[in-house]
Protein backbone atom coordinates (compact mmCIF):
# COMPACT_ATOMS: atom_id res chain seq x y z
CA UNK A 1 0.00 0.00 0.00
CA UNK A 2 1.31 3.35 -0.94
CA UNK A 3 1.01 6.23 1.44
CA UNK A 4 -0.47 9.60 1.08
CA UNK A 5 1.31 12.81 1.80
CA UNK A 6 1.01 14.00 5.31
CA UNK A 7 -0.70 17.28 5.74
CA UNK A 8 0.71 20.32 7.28
CA UNK A 9 2.96 21.54 4.59
CA UNK A 10 2.14 25.14 5.00
CA UNK A 11 -1.59 25.34 4.95
CA UNK A 12 -1.89 26.03 8.64
CA UNK A 13 -2.33 29.71 9.25
CA UNK A 14 -1.21 31.62 12.30
CA UNK A 15 -2.94 34.97 12.42
CA UNK A 16 -2.31 38.01 14.55
CA UNK A 17 -5.20 38.67 16.86
CA UNK A 18 -5.88 40.48 20.08
CA UNK A 19 -4.14 38.80 22.99
CA UNK A 20 -7.38 38.75 24.90
CA UNK A 21 -9.07 36.75 22.18
CA UNK A 22 -6.37 34.42 21.03
CA UNK A 23 -8.70 31.78 19.70
CA UNK A 24 -8.34 29.57 16.69
CA UNK A 25 -10.25 30.79 13.65
CA UNK A 26 -11.56 28.34 11.17
CA UNK A 27 -10.44 25.08 9.79
CA UNK A 28 -7.36 25.15 7.69
CA UNK A 29 -8.00 22.24 5.38
CA UNK A 30 -9.83 19.04 5.40
CA UNK A 31 -8.87 15.73 6.80
CA UNK A 32 -6.64 14.02 4.33
CA UNK A 33 -8.34 11.00 3.05
CA UNK A 34 -5.50 9.09 1.66
CA UNK A 35 -3.90 6.66 3.93
CA UNK A 36 -6.31 4.10 5.16
CA UNK A 37 -4.45 4.27 8.38
CA UNK A 38 -5.65 7.08 10.56
CA UNK A 39 -3.51 10.13 10.83
CA UNK A 40 -3.79 13.71 11.73
CA UNK A 41 -5.32 15.65 8.97
CA UNK A 42 -4.23 13.02 6.63
CA UNK A 43 -4.47 9.63 5.37
CA UNK A 44 -6.77 7.74 3.09
CA UNK A 45 -5.92 5.48 0.21
CA UNK A 46 -7.10 4.90 -3.27
CA UNK A 47 -6.86 1.75 -5.32
CA UNK A 48 -4.72 2.13 -8.38
CA UNK A 49 -4.30 -0.85 -10.57
CA UNK A 50 -4.57 -3.24 -7.68
CA UNK A 51 -2.53 -1.28 -5.19
CA UNK A 52 -3.30 1.45 -2.73
CA UNK A 53 -1.71 4.80 -3.32
CA UNK A 54 -1.52 6.87 -0.15
CA UNK A 55 -1.34 10.52 -0.88
CA UNK A 56 0.76 13.03 0.88
CA UNK A 57 -1.46 14.08 3.63
CA UNK A 58 -4.03 12.57 5.74
CA UNK A 59 -6.75 11.05 3.69
CA UNK A 60 -7.63 7.63 2.75
CA UNK A 61 -7.14 8.61 -0.80
CA UNK A 62 -3.74 8.87 -2.30
CA UNK A 63 -1.45 11.72 -2.47
CA UNK A 64 -0.31 14.45 -0.22
CA UNK A 65 -2.95 16.31 1.65
CA UNK A 66 -3.06 20.01 1.12
CA UNK A 67 -2.43 20.92 4.68
CA UNK A 68 -3.38 20.12 8.20
CA UNK A 69 -6.93 20.37 9.14
CA UNK A 70 -6.21 21.38 12.67
CA UNK A 71 -7.40 24.74 13.87
CA UNK A 72 -4.43 26.73 14.90
CA UNK A 73 -4.28 29.28 17.63
CA UNK A 74 -4.24 32.79 16.35
CA UNK A 75 -0.83 34.13 16.99
CA UNK A 76 -1.08 36.61 19.78
CA UNK A 77 -0.12 40.05 18.62
CA UNK A 78 3.17 41.45 19.59
CA UNK A 79 1.71 44.31 21.58
CA UNK A 80 3.55 47.24 23.01
CA UNK A 81 4.00 47.12 26.75
CA UNK A 82 3.12 50.22 28.75
CA UNK A 83 6.28 51.98 29.89
CA UNK A 84 6.33 52.49 33.66
CA UNK A 85 6.67 56.13 34.71
CA UNK A 86 9.92 55.30 36.48
CA UNK A 87 11.65 54.44 33.23
CA UNK A 88 13.34 57.24 31.40
CA UNK A 89 11.56 58.47 28.29
CA UNK A 90 14.53 57.58 26.11
CA UNK A 91 14.53 54.03 27.43
CA UNK A 92 10.80 53.75 26.91
CA UNK A 93 11.11 54.96 23.37
CA UNK A 94 13.82 52.40 22.63
CA UNK A 95 11.71 49.63 24.13
CA UNK A 96 8.71 50.66 22.03
CA UNK A 97 10.86 50.72 18.92
CA UNK A 98 12.24 47.27 19.64
CA UNK A 99 8.80 45.82 20.27
CA UNK A 100 7.57 47.39 17.07
CA UNK A 101 10.48 45.67 15.31
CA UNK A 102 9.47 42.35 16.92
CA UNK A 103 5.96 42.86 15.60
CA UNK A 104 7.31 43.59 12.13
CA UNK A 105 9.53 40.50 12.22
CA UNK A 106 6.60 38.28 13.19
CA UNK A 107 4.46 39.75 10.44
CA UNK A 108 7.21 39.29 7.87
CA UNK A 109 7.69 35.71 9.04
CA UNK A 110 3.96 35.07 8.64
CA UNK A 111 4.08 36.29 5.04
CA UNK A 112 7.15 34.17 4.27
CA UNK A 113 5.53 31.14 5.90
CA UNK A 114 2.47 31.58 3.68
CA UNK A 115 4.74 31.25 0.66
CA UNK A 116 6.04 27.92 1.97
CA UNK A 117 9.55 29.17 2.80
CA UNK A 118 9.50 27.86 6.34
CA UNK A 119 13.24 27.75 7.02
CA UNK A 120 13.59 31.40 5.97
CA UNK A 121 10.91 32.45 8.44
CA UNK A 122 12.52 30.75 11.45
CA UNK A 123 15.33 33.27 12.15
CA UNK A 124 12.86 36.15 11.95
CA UNK A 125 10.65 34.66 14.64
CA UNK A 126 13.69 33.79 16.74
CA UNK A 127 14.79 37.44 16.62
CA UNK A 128 11.28 38.62 17.54
CA UNK A 129 11.19 36.17 20.44
CA UNK A 130 14.55 37.34 21.77
CA UNK A 131 13.40 40.97 21.71
CA UNK A 132 10.14 40.16 23.51
CA UNK A 133 11.83 38.06 26.20
CA UNK A 134 14.34 40.86 26.87
CA UNK A 135 11.75 43.64 27.16
CA UNK A 136 8.57 41.89 28.33
CA UNK A 137 10.04 39.00 30.32
CA UNK A 138 9.89 35.26 29.68
CA UNK A 139 6.24 34.81 30.70
CA UNK A 140 4.43 37.49 28.71
CA UNK A 141 1.54 36.47 26.41
CA UNK A 142 3.34 38.00 23.42
CA UNK A 143 6.29 35.71 24.15
CA UNK A 144 3.86 32.79 24.07
CA UNK A 145 2.60 34.00 20.69
CA UNK A 146 6.09 33.96 19.20
CA UNK A 147 6.75 30.55 20.75
CA UNK A 148 3.61 29.29 19.01
CA UNK A 149 4.79 30.83 15.74
CA UNK A 150 8.20 29.24 15.98
CA UNK A 151 6.77 25.86 16.96
CA UNK A 152 4.43 26.01 13.98
CA UNK A 153 7.33 26.60 11.63
CA UNK A 154 9.15 23.60 13.03
CA UNK A 155 6.02 21.49 12.69
CA UNK A 156 5.66 22.60 9.07
CA UNK A 157 9.13 21.16 8.43
CA UNK A 158 8.42 17.92 10.27
CA UNK A 159 10.73 18.92 13.13
CA UNK A 160 8.32 17.69 15.77
CA UNK A 161 10.89 17.26 18.53
CA UNK A 162 11.85 20.92 18.17
CA UNK A 163 8.24 22.09 18.09
CA UNK A 164 6.93 20.24 21.15
CA UNK A 165 8.84 22.07 23.94
CA UNK A 166 7.93 25.42 22.40
CA UNK A 167 4.24 24.56 22.26
CA UNK A 168 4.43 23.29 25.84
CA UNK A 169 6.12 26.45 27.04
CA UNK A 170 3.52 28.62 25.28
CA UNK A 171 0.77 26.59 26.94
CA UNK A 172 2.38 26.94 30.37
CA UNK A 173 2.64 30.72 29.95
CA UNK A 174 -0.99 30.94 28.93
CA UNK A 175 -2.18 28.87 31.87
CA UNK A 176 -0.17 30.95 34.33
CA UNK A 177 -0.86 34.41 32.91
CA UNK A 178 -4.36 34.01 31.46
CA UNK A 179 -5.71 31.20 33.63
CA UNK A 180 -6.36 27.53 32.79
CA UNK A 181 -9.74 28.18 31.19
CA UNK A 182 -8.92 31.15 28.95
CA UNK A 183 -9.76 30.86 25.22
CA UNK A 184 -6.07 31.50 24.47
CA UNK A 185 -5.21 28.38 26.46
CA UNK A 186 -7.70 26.44 24.35
CA UNK A 187 -5.86 27.67 21.26
CA UNK A 188 -2.53 26.45 22.65
CA UNK A 189 -4.08 23.11 23.53
CA UNK A 190 -5.29 22.77 19.94
CA UNK A 191 -1.80 23.54 18.66
CA UNK A 192 -0.11 20.96 20.86
CA UNK A 193 -2.80 18.40 20.08
CA UNK A 194 -2.30 19.08 16.39
CA UNK A 195 1.39 18.31 16.74
CA UNK A 196 0.61 14.94 18.30
CA UNK A 197 -2.11 14.34 15.71
CA UNK A 198 0.39 14.94 12.90
CA UNK A 199 2.65 12.26 14.37
CA UNK A 200 -0.11 9.72 14.83
CA UNK A 201 0.03 10.08 18.63
CA UNK A 202 -3.74 9.96 18.92
CA UNK A 203 -3.88 8.97 22.58
CA UNK A 204 -1.96 12.14 23.46
CA UNK A 205 -3.89 14.40 21.10
CA UNK A 206 -7.41 13.37 22.12
CA UNK A 207 -7.47 14.65 25.73
CA UNK A 208 -5.98 17.97 24.64
CA UNK A 209 -8.62 18.48 21.96
CA UNK A 210 -11.33 17.52 24.44
CA UNK A 211 -10.02 19.97 27.03
CA UNK A 212 -9.91 22.74 24.41
CA UNK A 213 -13.50 21.94 23.48
CA UNK A 214 -14.62 22.07 27.11
CA UNK A 215 -12.92 25.44 27.62
CA UNK A 216 -14.58 26.84 24.52
CA UNK A 217 -18.04 25.64 25.48
CA UNK A 218 -17.65 27.18 28.93
CA UNK A 219 -16.11 30.51 27.93
CA UNK A 220 -17.71 31.43 24.61
CA UNK A 221 -20.78 29.18 24.55
CA UNK A 222 -21.75 25.95 22.84
CA UNK A 223 -22.71 27.62 19.57
CA UNK A 224 -19.68 29.81 19.01
CA UNK A 225 -17.58 29.30 15.85
CA UNK A 226 -14.51 28.58 17.98
CA UNK A 227 -16.35 25.62 19.48
CA UNK A 228 -16.98 24.47 15.93
CA UNK A 229 -13.22 24.63 15.38
CA UNK A 230 -12.57 22.31 18.32
CA UNK A 231 -15.34 19.97 17.18
CA UNK A 232 -13.74 19.83 13.74
CA UNK A 233 -10.37 18.97 15.23
CA UNK A 234 -11.77 16.19 17.37
CA UNK A 235 -13.78 14.85 14.43
CA UNK A 236 -10.66 14.80 12.29
CA UNK A 237 -8.80 12.90 14.99
CA UNK A 238 -11.52 10.25 15.12
CA UNK A 239 -11.65 10.11 11.33
CA UNK A 240 -7.91 9.55 11.18
CA UNK A 241 -8.40 6.50 13.38
CA UNK A 242 -11.27 5.16 11.29
CA UNK A 243 -13.79 6.00 14.02
CA UNK A 244 -16.25 7.39 11.53
CA UNK A 245 -19.36 6.82 13.66
CA UNK A 246 -17.82 9.02 16.37
CA UNK A 247 -16.50 11.62 13.95
CA UNK A 248 -19.65 12.26 11.92
CA UNK A 249 -21.92 13.73 14.65
CA UNK A 250 -19.14 16.06 15.76
CA UNK A 251 -18.58 17.21 12.20
CA UNK A 252 -22.29 17.74 11.66
CA UNK A 253 -22.57 19.74 14.87
CA UNK A 254 -19.64 21.92 13.79
CA UNK A 255 -21.31 22.52 10.44
CA UNK A 256 -24.62 23.46 12.08
CA UNK A 257 -22.90 25.94 14.41
CA UNK A 258 -21.08 27.61 11.55
CA UNK A 259 -24.13 27.83 9.29
CA UNK A 260 -26.11 29.46 12.10
CA UNK A 261 -23.38 31.80 13.33
CA UNK A 262 -21.69 32.71 10.04
CA UNK A 263 -24.31 32.07 7.37
CA UNK A 264 -24.57 29.25 4.81
CA UNK A 265 -22.06 30.75 2.38
CA UNK A 266 -19.17 31.52 4.71
CA UNK A 267 -15.75 30.01 3.84
CA UNK A 268 -15.60 28.24 7.22
CA UNK A 269 -18.86 26.50 6.32
CA UNK A 270 -17.14 25.30 3.16
CA UNK A 271 -14.34 23.87 5.28
CA UNK A 272 -16.74 21.87 7.43
CA UNK A 273 -18.58 20.68 4.34
CA UNK A 274 -15.24 19.57 2.97
CA UNK A 275 -14.36 17.75 6.19
CA UNK A 276 -17.69 15.95 6.26
CA UNK A 277 -17.22 14.97 2.63
CA UNK A 278 -13.80 13.60 3.58
CA UNK A 279 -15.41 11.28 6.12
CA UNK A 280 -17.73 9.88 3.47
CA UNK A 281 -14.89 9.69 0.95
CA UNK A 282 -12.79 7.69 3.40
CA UNK A 283 -15.61 5.16 3.74
CA UNK A 284 -16.18 4.84 0.01
CA UNK A 285 -19.51 6.68 0.24
CA UNK A 286 -18.82 8.64 -2.90
CA UNK A 287 -22.43 9.56 -3.68
CA UNK A 288 -22.72 11.25 -0.28
CA UNK A 289 -19.35 12.97 -0.53
CA UNK A 290 -19.73 14.52 -3.97
CA UNK A 291 -22.54 17.05 -3.30
CA UNK A 292 -20.73 18.25 -0.17
CA UNK A 293 -17.50 18.77 -2.09
CA UNK A 294 -19.40 20.59 -4.82
CA UNK A 295 -21.18 22.87 -2.37
CA UNK A 296 -17.87 23.68 -0.67
CA UNK A 297 -16.33 24.52 -4.04
CA UNK A 298 -19.25 26.80 -4.97
CA UNK A 299 -19.03 28.66 -1.65
CA UNK A 300 -15.31 29.19 -1.99
CA UNK A 301 -15.49 30.37 -5.58
CA UNK A 302 -18.18 32.88 -4.64
CA UNK A 303 -16.69 34.07 -1.35
CA UNK A 304 -12.98 33.98 -2.18
CA UNK A 305 -12.79 34.16 -5.95
CA UNK A 306 -12.06 31.48 -8.57
CA UNK A 307 -8.27 31.67 -8.15
CA UNK A 308 -7.98 31.39 -4.38
CA UNK A 309 -5.87 28.52 -2.94
CA UNK A 310 -8.92 27.23 -1.03
CA UNK A 311 -10.67 26.78 -4.38
CA UNK A 312 -7.69 24.72 -5.51
CA UNK A 313 -8.07 22.56 -2.41
CA UNK A 314 -11.73 21.90 -3.24
CA UNK A 315 -10.86 21.09 -6.84
CA UNK A 316 -8.13 18.71 -5.69
CA UNK A 317 -10.50 16.94 -3.31
CA UNK A 318 -13.20 16.61 -5.95
CA UNK A 319 -10.62 15.31 -8.41
CA UNK A 320 -9.48 12.73 -5.86
CA UNK A 321 -13.08 11.60 -5.44
CA UNK A 322 -13.39 10.99 -9.19
CA UNK A 323 -9.92 9.46 -9.24
CA UNK A 324 -10.91 6.96 -6.55
CA UNK A 325 -13.82 5.84 -8.73
CA UNK A 326 -11.68 5.49 -11.85
CA UNK A 327 -13.30 8.56 -13.45
CA UNK A 328 -9.99 9.80 -14.73
CA UNK A 329 -11.40 12.03 -17.45
CA UNK A 330 -13.29 13.99 -14.79
CA UNK A 331 -10.39 14.04 -12.34
CA UNK A 332 -7.54 15.25 -14.55
CA UNK A 333 -8.88 18.70 -15.55
CA UNK A 334 -9.67 19.46 -11.92
CA UNK A 335 -6.17 18.50 -10.83
CA UNK A 336 -4.75 20.68 -13.57
CA UNK A 337 -6.91 23.66 -12.65
CA UNK A 338 -5.96 23.25 -8.99
CA UNK A 339 -2.29 23.13 -9.97
CA UNK A 340 -2.56 26.28 -12.09
CA UNK A 341 -4.28 28.18 -9.28
CA UNK A 342 -1.66 27.23 -6.72
CA UNK A 343 1.29 27.96 -8.98
CA UNK A 344 -0.13 31.43 -9.65
CA UNK A 345 -1.22 32.20 -6.09
CA UNK A 346 1.59 30.60 -4.07
CA UNK A 347 4.43 30.11 -6.52
CA UNK A 348 5.74 27.08 -8.36
CA UNK A 349 7.79 25.82 -5.41
CA UNK A 350 5.16 25.89 -2.68
CA UNK A 351 4.54 22.58 -0.84
CA UNK A 352 0.85 22.64 -1.80
CA UNK A 353 1.92 22.57 -5.44
CA UNK A 354 3.73 19.33 -4.62
CA UNK A 355 0.51 17.95 -3.17
CA UNK A 356 -1.35 18.36 -6.43
CA UNK A 357 1.60 17.13 -8.49
CA UNK A 358 1.61 13.98 -6.37
CA UNK A 359 -2.11 13.52 -6.96
CA UNK A 360 -1.77 14.11 -10.69
CA UNK A 361 1.11 11.65 -10.87
CA UNK A 362 -0.99 9.11 -9.03
CA UNK A 363 -3.71 9.55 -11.64
CA UNK A 364 -1.26 8.76 -14.42
CA UNK A 365 0.19 5.85 -12.49
CA UNK A 366 -3.28 4.37 -11.99
CA UNK A 367 -3.71 4.35 -15.77
CA UNK A 368 -0.29 2.83 -16.41
CA UNK A 369 1.03 6.12 -17.84
CA UNK A 370 4.37 5.79 -16.10
CA UNK A 371 6.23 8.09 -18.48
CA UNK A 372 3.85 10.89 -17.48
CA UNK A 373 3.76 10.02 -13.78
CA UNK A 374 7.52 9.98 -13.20
CA UNK A 375 8.25 13.65 -14.00
CA UNK A 376 5.38 14.83 -11.80
CA UNK A 377 6.66 12.80 -8.85
CA UNK A 378 10.21 14.05 -9.42
CA UNK A 379 9.07 17.66 -9.45
CA UNK A 380 6.98 17.12 -6.29
CA UNK A 381 10.00 15.53 -4.61
CA UNK A 382 12.30 18.44 -5.55
CA UNK A 383 9.79 20.98 -4.19
CA UNK A 384 9.37 19.18 -0.88
CA UNK A 385 13.08 18.61 -0.36
CA UNK A 386 13.71 22.31 -0.88
CA UNK A 387 10.75 23.63 1.11
CA UNK A 388 10.52 21.11 3.94
CA UNK A 389 13.97 19.58 4.05
CA UNK A 390 15.28 16.20 2.85
CA UNK A 391 14.03 14.30 5.91
CA UNK A 392 10.42 15.45 6.08
CA UNK A 393 7.81 12.63 6.20
CA UNK A 394 6.22 13.88 2.97
CA UNK A 395 9.54 13.45 1.20
CA UNK A 396 9.48 9.78 2.23
CA UNK A 397 5.95 9.44 0.82
CA UNK A 398 6.90 10.80 -2.59
CA UNK A 399 10.05 8.70 -2.65
CA UNK A 400 7.85 5.62 -2.22
CA UNK A 401 5.48 6.77 -4.94
CA UNK A 402 8.29 7.43 -7.37
CA UNK A 403 9.96 4.12 -6.49
CA UNK A 404 6.75 2.30 -7.40
CA UNK A 405 6.80 3.89 -10.85
CA UNK A 406 10.47 3.03 -11.30
CA UNK A 407 9.74 -0.60 -10.48
CA UNK A 408 7.00 -0.63 -13.10
CA UNK A 409 9.56 0.54 -15.65
CA UNK A 410 12.22 -1.99 -14.57
CA UNK A 411 14.50 0.55 -12.91
CA UNK A 412 14.86 -1.61 -9.85
CA UNK A 413 18.20 -0.37 -8.55
CA UNK A 414 17.08 3.27 -8.48
CA UNK A 415 13.78 2.22 -6.89
CA UNK A 416 15.55 0.29 -4.14
CA UNK A 417 17.70 3.31 -3.30
CA UNK A 418 14.63 5.52 -2.94
CA UNK A 419 12.81 2.93 -0.85
CA UNK A 420 15.79 2.61 1.48
CA UNK A 421 15.93 6.38 1.90
CA UNK A 422 12.19 6.51 2.58
CA UNK A 423 12.55 3.83 5.29
CA UNK A 424 15.33 5.82 6.95
CA UNK A 425 13.23 8.99 7.01
CA UNK A 426 10.21 7.17 8.39
CA UNK A 427 12.25 5.53 11.12
CA UNK A 428 13.34 8.96 12.32
CA UNK A 429 9.73 10.09 12.60
CA UNK A 430 8.27 6.89 14.04
CA UNK A 431 6.01 7.62 17.03
CA UNK A 432 7.57 6.81 20.38
CA UNK A 433 5.67 5.58 23.40
CA UNK A 434 4.84 8.37 25.85
CA UNK A 435 7.05 8.49 28.93
CA UNK A 436 5.61 6.81 31.98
Amino acid sequence: MATRLIGGTGRVNHNFADAATAIPLGVAFALARRGATPRFTDGLDRVEGGERHHRIGAHAHDGLPMGLVVYVARVLPVGLAATPPSIALAQGSRADDELAEARRLNQEATAIRSSGKFSEAVPLVQRALAIQEKILGPEHPDVAASLDNLAGLYRDQGKYADAEPLYRRALAIGEKVLGPEHPGVAASLNNLAGLYHAQGKYAQAGPLYQRALAIGEKTVGREHPNVAASLNNLALLYGAQGKYAEAEPLQRRALAIQEKALGPEHPDVATSLNNLAELYHAQGKYAQAEPLYRRALTIREKALGPEHPAVAESLNNLAELYDAQGKYAQAEPRYRRALAILEKALGREHPDVATVLDSLAGLYKAQGKYAEAGPQYRRALAILEKALGPEHPNVATVLEHLAAVLRKTNRTAEAEGMEARARTIKAKHAPTAPAK
